[in-house]
């Protein structure tokens, strides 16, 4: 899903298909090898002439999307704006002025389940915060929402055989940003004992904790993204 999403608003497709808006939505249900993926994403309503004109270019992206994840081990079943009805005119499209649905009383904003890597998964353990719109150097929300996500990816890449990474950071109000309570939990796979790995996590966390302060600074400039 989260593929889908940074295709579509990846630099290349939005010079393929500048009509295309930046709000982009996908919803992703899995039953076996057979994948729904519905895809939410206005047009251009300045860049759209006609109704014909929104359901030909509809079906461009509807190819390209069908294009790019051919390869996909999934059987990907696609729907493109499921809400659209040919005949209604403006009201059977979707489409906008500035790209997103924020400009038509969508009022979910920040606290709409927004999480650092871009997902709203249900079945895995996420905080209670959201992290965009919040202080980037002293709010334990923001910044354990993303340097979470970091840490579990740093780990998973110094040991790629672990078949899941969770990291669980937490710290009292009033105490050090900089000094949470860390808990790190792996799955492992069969013959793969913890004491083998321990020593590599233990390292990244570490060394992750200890540049903090960076950390933050980058969180300032815009280098990690915040969903």
């Amino acid at each position: 899903m989260l593929a889908v999403e940074r295709f579509l608003n990846s630099p290349g497709f939005k010079e393929a298909f500048p009509d295309t808006g930046q709000d982009v939505k996908v919803l992703g249900v899995r039953q076996d090898e057979s994948l729904a993926l519905t895809v939410a994403m206005p047009m251009l309503c300045l860049a759209t002439p006609s109704e014909r004109a929104y359901f030909q270019r509809k079906g461009e992206v509807h190819a390209a999307l069908a294009e790019c994840f051919r390869s996909s081990p999934f059987e990907i079943e696609w729907k493109l704006n499921s809400l659209d009805h040919p005949g209604r005119g403006t009201e059977g499209v979707y489409l906008t002025l500035t790209g997103t649905s924020a400009e038509d009383a969508d009022s979910g904003q920040v606290g709409r389940g927004n999480r650092a890597n871009g997902l709203i998964a249900f079945s895995r353990p996420t905080g209670g915060e959201a992290a965009p719109g919040k202080n980037p150097v002293a709010h334990a929300g923001k910044v354990y929402s993303v340097l979470s996500h970091r840490l579990a990816r740093l780990i998973h890449a110094r040991c790629p055989e672990l078949l899941e990474v969770d990291v669980h950071l937490a710290a009292r109000i009033g105490e050090p940003v900089d000094r949470p309570w860390t808990a790190v939990q792996v799955i492992l796979p069969n013959g793969l004992g913890l004491t083998e790995v321990e020593g590599a996590i233990r390292e990244v966390v570490e060394r992750e904790l200890h540049r903090l302060p960076e950390f933050r600074a980058e969180l300032i400039r815009g280098e990690h993204p915040v969903c």
